[in-house]
């Protein structure tokens, strides 16, 4: 997708063109396969970070194209959404202190870019997805505006509409529609590439199949979505519906979805999956391609083979296979990992990596063939197993046998790991430091997701929805600068927010979802129940679209009975009489600050939320409470926080331990 010049078929005439040049890559690399062409004599690894950019109330700030322009580090480039970067590591040889490189590389690079955000007022943050990104943040216009991004979008709304529903379950729900393919850049994720020798490709292939899940429960960073707590990683979920192309039927034929685990082991070559990609799903995007392929094989120089490699960006395998050109000019296979999220810290990701690697490297040496010892079908449903449930969870592991995956990493997978790269000649320091961090995750069972969702349970007992999340981003910023492993951070606290700005808060961070409505035709003796039953004071009133028609509040329902008591109860009415007709509304994307400005000019508690004619939320004086309540509180805590540091050290060590003096904590 890096490529210049992507595009989508003007006409059927330039599709064809684009398939036979193709299909030419695919006979190409097969020759090249059976010439014994492709770079065997060092074994290389690499790595691509995603980045999320925050602004000053850590929501996503979609300033990547000035920042790029602020670095000029061609070790940087865009992403789908203008809130994310991707920063590319120069790959070097499986050995040695490999992993302590690749750290100090990122570091290194992410400095870099701190130094150039922080100019406009913006920092990174490593996570699998930003607990603080909004379904608004996802709107068209945060879309990078490159050709190639352009029409890929284009190319998925062609084939299944511009309708995307989300559909998710965990410890919340969510069930969403939205209007954008946008959704998928809520992911970000560190995608580690190992260099395969072709001899070696099935057997390394499988191996990645087999271990995703154990990677994947241990590394899992990415539990929460618009505020709902859902998979413990929810990016193999969400990027399956984001990028799905395929549409509804009645009948029970079967589809790949484009983002995919597979459908069965791989059994003869690469070209396996090659093929298979091709036949199964239909080109996005074409290119001009001027190469002959064949011609250069015969001339000695290694062919591009573009149209595969642009093919190739569009289906995404979470092992996906690739193909390159390695510095000396001879081409190379890649197996590319995309299970693993980013963060929670550097060191975390190089760690999940030398994990990884590990494996694919010492697994064969255990299970020859892994193939005889699982079922795929049992690979596929541990993956999506560790994909809902992050670590704890339990698994078919070899000869049927049901483990949980704690003790599977534990006493197989890390001692296997830490043959499997003492036989590539990794350092033994690299090797203890990076291992140590995933035995002591593992022990703990503190991933990042587990991180997660534990602070925000607690924070959330204290504070509103948008403040825990808020908090959550804070705490994960600055836990991000020690470069601790995430096993040993303490949970988020609501102090680790420093200065935090509701102004900038929109009204869909903070308005009530969980709604109650009536129709027009209900009678009003059914609404003040409601009421009363549910301690409201407002209900909207929705025809059966879900379109908002009106909205009754406790005052009309007072004077109503008032009324009636007066007349002897005669000449009942429906809600239609005496609702009120055409409620002030505002709109999601709004402010807050325009929604108190709108019920203080207009005298009233409630505005009913209203996107294109439907109803999807209530904000209200309660929700002002709120927010004043957790000013106020953080006011208190600044105070108490200032007043702690002014006392002498030694009365401050006593404080932190509970036994502040009573006069001093009067004052």
């Amino acid at each position: 997708m890096g490529a210049k010049g992507v595009r989508i078929a003007r006409s059927q005439e330039e599709l064809n063109g684009f398939t036979r040049n193709l299909l030419k890559d695919v006979k190409a690399l097969e020759r090249m396969l059976e010439e014994d062409l492709f770079d065997t004599e060092v074994i290389h690894i690499g790595a691509e970070q995603e980045i999320c950019l925050v602004d000053e109330n850590f929501k996503p700030a979609p300033k990547s194209l000035e920042l790029l322009r602020k670095l000029k580090n061609p070790s940087f480039t865009t992403e789908l959404a203008k809130f994310n970067l991707e920063a590319n590591l120069s790959p070097i040889p499986f050995s040695g202190n490999c992993f302590s490189s690749i750290e100090n590389e990122i570091h290194s690079l992410l400095d870099n870019l701190s130094a150039a955000a922080s100019e406009l007022d913006i920092s990174p943050v490593l996570t699998g997805i930003l607990p603080t990104i909004r379904k608004f943040d996802l709107e068209a216009s945060n879309l990078t505006p490159m050709d190639r991004y352009y029409a890929l979008i284009e190319a998925i709304e062609n084939l299944r509409g511009k309708i995307y529903e989300l559909r998710l379950e965990g410890l919340d729900e969510l069930n969403i529609k939205h209007h954008s393919a946008l959704v998928e850049a809520c992911n970000t994720s560190f995608q580690v590439h190992l260099q395969v020798t072709p001899d070696e490709f099935v057997e390394k292939y499988n191996t990645a199949l087999a271990i995703a899940a154990p990677v994947m429960a241990i590394s899992s960073n990415s539990p929460m979505l618009f505020g709902k707590r859902l998979w413990n990683e929810t990016r193999i979920a969400l990027f399956q519906q984001s990028i799905d192309t395929r549409i509804t039927g009645e009948h029970l034929r079967y589809t790949s979805p484009r983002v995919t685990f597979g459908n069965a082991w791989l059994k003869n070559s690469i070209l396996d999956l090659i093929r298979e990609d091709i036949v199964r799903f239909k080109i996005l995007l074409t290119t001009d391609v001027d190469e002959d392929v064949i011609q250069s094989l015969d001339e000695g120089v290694t062919p591009k083979l573009k149209a595969l490699n642009i093919h190739n960006s569009t289906v995404y395998r979470w092992n996906r296979p690739c193909y390159g050109i390695s510095p000396n000019g001879k081409p190379h296979l890649r197996i590319e990992n995309r299970i693993l999220p980013a963060g929670p810290t550097v060191v975390d990701e190089v760690a999940n990596s030398a994990f990884w690697l590990g494996l694919m490297n010492g697994l064969s040496e255990v299970y020859p063939d892994i193939t005889k010892k699982i079922d795929f079908d049992d690979a596929k449903s541990n993956f999506l197993k560790a994909a809902k449930l992050g670590l704890g969870a339990k698994f078919y592991w070899v000869n049927q046998k049901i483990i949980n995956d704690t003790e599977l990493i534990e006493k197989e997978l890390l001692p296997i790991a830490k043959q499997g790269l003492k036989k590539t000649g990794v350092s033994d320091s690299d090797i203890t430091k990076y291992l140590d961090v995933i035995a002591e995750r593992n022990e703990t069972s503190r991933t990042g997701a587990r991180w997660i969702l534990e602070s925000y349970t607690k924070l959330v007992k204290h504070s509103s929805k948008e403040e825990a999340t808020t908090a959550l981003v804070a705490s994960m910023y600055k836990n991000q600068t020690t470069n601790q492993p995430v096993s040993s951070w303490s949970l988020a606290q609501a102090d680790d927010m420093n200065e935090w700005s509701h102004s900038a808060f929109l009204v869909e961070e903070f308005m009530t979802t969980d709604i109650f409505t009536v129709t027009k035709e209900d009678i009003p003796e059914f609404s003040a129940d409601m009421m009363d039953w549910q301690k409201l004071r407002y209900l909207p009133i929705e025809n059966d679209n879900g379109e908002l028609i009106g909205l009754i509040t406790h005052r009309e329902l007072l004077r109503y009975f008032a009324d009636c008591y007066k007349n002897g109860m005669k000449n009942p009415k429906k809600l239609d009489e005496i609702m009120i007709k055409k409620p002030i509304t505002i709109k999601p994307e709004q402010t807050i600050v325009e929604a108190m400005e709108i019920m203080m000019e207009n005298n009233i508690g409630s505005l009913p939320v209203v996107n294109n004619g439907k109803l999807v939320g209530l904000i209200t004086e309660a929700n002002f409470l709120n927010i004043t309540s957790s000013l106020l509180k953080r006011l208190k805590r600044k105070k108490a926080k200032a007043l702690l540091e002014e006392l002498p050290k030694s009365e401050q060590n006593g404080s932190e331990n509970g036994s502040v003096n009573k006069n001093t904590a009067k004052s």
